[in-house]
């Protein structure tokens, strides 16, 4: 009797770890990961025209995954993505277009995903961000600021 539980100790033992490794990385429900991260610097760009960026992001939960809405942090950023359910281990991608024309200097935005990921915060929203440095175009130059009268 003693050696069949030894036996059956020794080969839960042995498959263990090869269960867990297999559940591993995996959430209860939907989850966003973002690929190469959920922050993006433009670096230096120049005033006028629109940039853009596409974050992609994997649904590493075992549930599908729905973007509700996608709510930039200024009217100076338009924001588009999937809004079709992203099924386990597939990809979506979240695309920011940002007005340069409307920037001075650097600056630091954020796009605010309300989703049913389950590593969102209890608001159920996961902030992205992008930076960046507005410069001059020597070219096209900026009309200049109104004056103020006393």
């Amino acid at each position: 009797m003693k050696k069949i539980i030894l036996a059956s100790f020794c080969l839960l033992a042995a498959y263990a770890p090869a269960a867990l490794a297999q559940t591993a990385g995996k959430t209860k429900g939907p989850a966003l990961k973002f690929t190469g991260g959920d922050t993006h610097d433009f670096g230096k760009v120049k005033k006028g025209p629109i940039v853009h960026h596409k974050f992609e992001f994997t649904n590493t939960g075992n549930e599908p995954l729905i973007i509700n809405d996608a709510n930039p942090s200024c009217g100076c950023t338009d924001v588009k993505f999937d809004k079709q359910p992203i099924l386990p281990g597939k990809k979506g991608h979240i695309e920011v277009g940002l007005r340069t024309a409307e920037q001075h200097g650097i600056f630091l935005k954020d796009v605010s995903v309300l989703s049913n990921a389950k590593n969102a915060g209890p608001d159920k929203r996961y902030v992205i961000h992008f930076t960046g440095e507005a410069i001059e175009d020597p070219n096209h130059p900026s009309p200049p600021a109104p004056q103020h009268k006393k």
